[in-house]
């Protein structure tokens, strides 16, 4: 298994689980990837790439047994808060009730249909989970699943629609449409007013948690709580997993997979060889250059890793007062924090990010675990990630190294304006640029996705038309990352299916994931 992260860790489970002899092989000093959870400062415990724990399959859960292995998780709620500028705000509960009295304040009209969307949306996540969960179809298999005029504009409405057109068939008020729009844009450099990004806010709402359908929330201790319990039960199961053992390259014989070579000029024979790591560097820097014919390198160049994403953590000496909601602590620090008011405002940082600048003002999501998890930080102390929005992968001009400290002040200048004490709380504080992202984890571009998550990258298409079966067009090479179905976001449904996969080649036996 050629990387630890979480997909890695979830596939070597499975494979050692099955009967299979599973070795991982892990670059840095610790399994997780981007999945993890470090402590840059004395007792602050900072989730510092990915940060929300919702999207774990249940089905990964249960066959790993990974609450024995230590993963337990708190919804969070109230879900999101949108504080505006003029000192106005918007918050949605779990409680429908309270979501509809806090919308009939922009919206007396949106309050009464915002139930009515909600069981529309719940109709579409039910036909769109079982999809994602399973082996990836082809577009003619994904069109069967939409039968009939009403199903057919179901799947018009996600493959083909703006964000921004489908919640503006629904309400008025721009504030509302700009809280649910803003997944949109989380796993895709695209703005919430192009088409297809109906489908990327359909796929970030594909999410469970303690039971609750459409939950977010905190995996208790951060997220690096969740890969530590994957790597716990791959063990349990008998898989060996070495890490600061990194793979230079793949070896071949015959034309076929036959193991690695290791960054220390070691090598490992195997059978079959899964890579966790985004497809273009799996093809295109680790498999010798006539392994991969021209036309695959030609496809797999096409594929888009666009970084979306900076990443400001922080340690605070307390929480700050949004001036939309003075209490500290207060229900709001418990939220999905957006800073974002509008649709047109995540356009136009879209906009700026294309011409290759951090947008400015950016648009963010802050979290403050420690409001709902006290593990995570000092008594009395708190801390607080933003996953601050667009960071293009190429600066026009300076680069990301010399453009650091700028970006920190333009992220805390970005805060002040809605919680103007965030300077005066802030104790360590730091930034995670695309360029930090591709040199520490390896993912291509800065892209935490391993590939933007648009419908022209999905299902039968992912990462390419004739590789999306988990098997690369190298015999015995597999894939089982993020740029394999159903994507990004810490799901273990790639890792997952492609073990079945796999044990089935393994066995002799010709049959797709479960």
């Amino acid at each position: 298994m050629v990387g630890g992260g979480h997909n890695g860790l979830t596939a070597a489970a499975y494979l050692a689980r099955g009967g299979a002899r599973v070795l991982v092989l892990e670059r840095r000093p610790l399994v997780g990837g981007a999945c993890v959870t470090e402590e840059p400062w004395p007792g602050f415990r900072i989730n510092t790439y990915a940060y929300l724990a919702g999207m774990l399959s249940g089905r990964v859960i249960e066959d790993l047994d990974l609450t024995r292995h230590g993963y337990r998780t708190i919804p969070h709620d109230p879900e999101a808060f949108l504080p505006f500028p003029d000192g106005r705000s918007l918050t949605l509960w779990s409680d429908l009730a309270r979501s509809q009295k806090e919308i009939a304040k922009f919206s007396k009209r949106d309050a009464a249909v915002y139930p009515k969307y909600l069981d529309h949306w719940s109709e579409i996540i039910g036909l769109l989970g079982p999809i994602l969960g399973g082996p990836p179809p082809s577009l003619r298999e994904l069109a069967e699943q939409f039968r009939g005029p009403r199903y057919e504009r179901l799947l018009r409405d996600l493959v083909l629609r703006s964000a921004e057109d489908l919640l503006s068939e629904w309400f008025e008020s721009d504030e509302l449409k700009a809280v649910l729009g803003f997944s949109a844009c989380v796993g895709a450099f695209t703005s919430p007013r192009r088409p297809g990004t109906a489908y990327v806010l359909a796929h970030n709402s594909v999410t469970e948690l303690e039971g609750r359908a459409g939950a977010w929330g905190f995996c208790v201790g951060g997220m690096g709580r969740t890969t530590e319990a994957l790597a716990r039960a791959a063990q349990t199961f008998g898989a060996e997993i070495r890490t600061g053992m990194g793979v230079r390259r793949l070896l071949v014989q015959d034309g076929r997979v036959a193991g690695v070579e290791t960054d220390d000029g070691g090598t490992v024979e195997s059978r079959i060889v899964a890579s966790s790591v985004d497809i273009k560097r799996t093809l295109l820097a680790l498999a010798p250059p006539d392994l991969v014919p021209a036309e695959l390198q030609r496809q797999v160049r096409g594929f888009r890793t666009c970084a979306t994403t900076l990443k400001f953590n922080a340690a605070l000496r307390r929480l700050p007062r949004f001036s939309a909601a003075p209490e500290a602590p207060g229900p709001h620090h418990r939220a999905s924090v957006l800073i974002g008011p509008s649709l047109e405002y995540l356009d136009r940082a879209y906009e700026t990010a294309r011409a290759g600048r951090l947008s400015d003002p950016p648009f963010a999501e802050i979290l403050f675990q420690s409001a709902v998890d006290p593990t995570v930080a000092p008594p009395g102390h708190h801390t607080m990630t933003c996953s601050v929005k667009y960071a293009p992968t190429a600066l026009a001009g300076p680069s990301w190294s010399d453009r650091r400290a700028a970006a920190a002040d333009l992220v805390l200048a970005t805060i002040e304006e809605y919680a103007p004490d965030i300077r005066g709380v802030v104790e360590h504080a730091q930034v995670v640029t695309p360029q930090d992202i591709e040199e520490t984890l390896g993912m291509t571009g800065g892209s935490c996705f391993h590939g933007d998550l648009t419908p022209d990258q999905m299902f039968s298409l992912r990462p390419f038309p004739g590789a999306s079966g988990y098997r690369l067009p190298v015999p015995g090479l597999y894939l089982c990352g993020s740029s394999a179905h159903p994507g990004g976001g810490v799901t273990g449904i790639p890792g997952r299916n492609a073990a079945q996969v796999m044990l089935a080649d393994l066995k002799g036996v010709a049959s797709p994931p479960a």
